[in-house]
């Protein structure tokens, strides 16, 4: 990531957007209703920062409004450092929401079925989590340290994730009981389903397809201002039902994203041509150029 991109400014529209605003809040609602009503209070665990939080403070007796805040911070600004300000910003919002919701809100558990407990505290859980993905932040830094660890370490970014998950399930089973644990793993499973969901899909790494009139302005800002390495295909865009003689050519922008990125891309190209053309696709992994010497899109 170039320097100028570390240091670029906040995208105070991005971030005052009401829809965005308002996801962040139901995304952290959900979360806490989740905790609250159904994870706590029957000592089942998540994964990511969340359930280090929620292991200590069934161990130790620690706050858990003050772990989340605590162990949030450093990234954050991991997030700062790598994403940017805007997304820093986003999730620094949306933790607090969380801690202040966890430290203020009391909710009478909903059920005692473990089973219940299991797939509808995850599914709760993993809704707000992917509300908050969509608005261009997070509430776990988990997703923030597989994209800063995986170029000092040369594993995948889900391999990363698993291994950090995987002492927290491993503590779980320790000092809760092994069938805590096991139930603890539907609830992670079923969070992380219901992400990959509400954020329709979206992997660690994202294609981004761009066909703009304004396409020398668009290479602009995603190399010299964001620091991203692009491909442009030539093409020809036009073939219109009633037009289908009219074209014209183009060209086809391609660049390689983290999912946390999205946001913040889609809204800087709409300001610079509100007729651009853009297209998303999922991708599993992604490894060479920019990725492999940097550690984040291409």
């Amino acid at each position: 990531m170039t320097k100028k991109h570390q240091n670029d400014t906040i995208n105070w529209g991005t971030i005052w957007k009401l829809k965005n605003l308002i996801q962040i809040v139901a995304g952290c609602s959900l979360a806490v209703f989740a905790m609250k009503g159904f994870m706590i209070p029957n000592q089942f665990m998540d994964g990511g920062v969340t359930g280090v939080s929620l292991l200590l403070h069934e161990v130790y007796g620690f706050n858990i409004s003050m772990l989340i805040l605590i162990f949030n911070l450093p990234f954050i600004y991991l997030g700062f450092r790598r994403i940017g300000k805007t997304f820093a910003v986003q999730t620094t919002l949306a933790v607090i929401l969380l801690a202040l919701g966890l430290f203020f809100i009391d909710i009478e558990p909903v059920t005692k079925d473990k089973l219940l407990i299991a797939i509808f505290g995850g599914a709760l859980i993993g809704t707000g989590v992917g509300m908050v993905i969509r608005c261009g932040g997070v509430i776990d830094g988990a997703e923030v340290i597989a994209v800063f660890t995986k170029r000092r370490t040369g594993f995948s970014n889900s391999e990363i994730i698993l291994l950090f998950n995987t002492f927290i399930f491993a503590g779980a089973a320790f000092h809760l009981g092994l069938e805590s644990a096991m139930y603890s793993l539907i609830t992670y499973f079923a969070a992380t389903r219901a992400t990959d969901y509400v954020v329709d899909g979206i992997e660690q790494y994202t294609s981004i397809n761009i066909i703009s009139a304004q396409h020398d302005k668009v290479k602009d800002f995603l190399v010299n201002e964001l620091g991203k390495g692009i491909t442009v295909y030539k093409g020809e865009r036009g073939y219109l039902p009633g037009s289908f003689d009219v074209k014209s050519d183009c060209e086809i922008i391609v660049t390689i994203v983290t999912r946390l990125e999205i946001n913040q891309i889609q809204d800087s190209i709409m300001e610079i041509d509100s007729k651009a053309f853009i297209y998303i696709q999922s991708i599993n992994e992604a490894s060479g150029g920019i990725l492999k010497e940097k550690g984040h899109a291409k």
